[in-house]
């Protein structure tokens, strides 16, 4: 019962206090004005929508677990990930200042012995283990890597709340069918939060959620995901949320890709993201995002089949999710369209 309660409890809050979070941005200066063609929204919008999914994810984890001493852990450092996204939503913040804030955040869950120890030797018997230096570097890597593929993907109505949803789900289930029920729980909390928010969201949205959102949201993924016994812990640590993030993680690594190559600074924003390539070629904002949320369900599952053994059907959805993902980052229309056309599929979505 704590399961439907967990959830109930996140998403019920969540659900409250967005509008209350509509309210307030304004009155605080939380809002988003579209200052350049980037953008896909073309009125100010409030965001401060990860007010909402904070209270829904913190309070139920709080009641529900907040006696583990490793959940005590993330929960300070969410808090610290919430500051630090408030305070870049209200004033702004260099992108290396918020890089080093983000390094601190995820240290924290670190000292609270919540670190990635271990991952699976492919190539042998056993697992390739980490210790001091190397196992801080991999875990901070994660954690931050993380939180920055949740951010990236925030830029269109609903995308990375859903994402973040069907994520924390598919962690969720893979976690209790290997009895971490913790973890299980953790997960529940943030798909409630972020499930919670996204009718207010979703196209047409009322209101972003903005950094304080969307890096709590990779924060608590990151480090929830890491968290549990040592039997079955390689798989929660690594290959599965690798699996069930595929899509954002992926198109992280191009947008890096693609500005190293332009000689373009890293954390620069663009219109080269796969969403909003989809929108070149004609698909509008709700249809982009309900087919990026059927790839990333797709990887989702795909995930699961992997914690059983089951690595053939792994591969064969691995194959048909990377097949979408080609069709559209490569159809010819999207080169004929070019960028501007997603300027006009916004405006024909509003």
């Amino acid at each position: 019962m704590n399961f439907i309660f967990i959830f109930l409890t996140a998403f019920v809050l969540a659900l409250i206090f967005t509008p209350v979070a509509i309210w307030i941005a304004p009155k605080i200066g939380a809002v988003d004005i579209p200052k350049d063609a980037r953008r896909m929204h073309t009125k100010p919008m409030p965001r401060f929508g990860g007010m909402a999914i904070f209270i829904g994810a913190m309070a139920a984890i709080t009641v529900f677990i907040g006696n583990d001493p490793r959940a005590i852990g993330i929960l300070i450092g969410g808090i610290c990930v919430y500051a630090l996204g408030v305070v870049d939503d209200l004033k702004g913040m260099p992108a290396k200042v918020k890089l080093l804030g983000q390094i601190g955040c995820a240290s924290i869950v670190f000292a609270f012995g919540i670190r990635i120890q271990f991952i699976t030797n492919h190539f042998g018997d056993g697992h390739s283990y980490l210790v001091g230096v190397t196992s801080f570097i991999i875990t901070i890597i994660w954690i931050v890597g993380i939180m920055n593929t949740v951010n990236l993907i925030d830029g269109l109505d609903g995308l990375a709340a859903g994402v973040a949803a069907i994520a924390s789900l598919s962690i969720c289930y893979t976690a209790y069918i290997h009895g971490m029920y913790e973890v299980t729980l953790a997960m529940l909390a943030i798909a409630g939060g972020a499930l919670g928010f996204l009718p207010y969201n979703f196209h047409p949205a009322k209101i972003f959620m903005g950094d304080s959102g969307s890096l709590f949201l990779g924060f608590m993924l990151a480090a929830f995901s890491i968290m549990g016994p040592v039997k079955g812990a390689t798989i929660v640590a690594t290959i599965v949320p690798v699996l069930v993030l595929g899509i954002p993680i992926f198109d992280t690594a191009f947008a890096i890709l693609r500005r190293l190559i332009n000689r373009r600074p890293i954390m620069e924003a663009d219109k080269g993201h796969l969403h909003h390539r989809m929108m070149a070629v004609g698909l509008g904002q709700k249809r982009t995002v309900l087919m990026i949320y059927g790839i990333s369900a797709v990887m989702g599952i795909a995930a699961v089949l992997y914690s059983r053994d089951l690595f053939v059907e792994t591969l064969g959805l691995i194959v048909a999710a990377s097949t979408f993902i080609y069709i559209y980052i490569t159809d010819s229309s999207t080169q004929r369209l070019g960028i501007e056309a997603i300027d006009i599929a916004a405006e024909e979505e509003e």
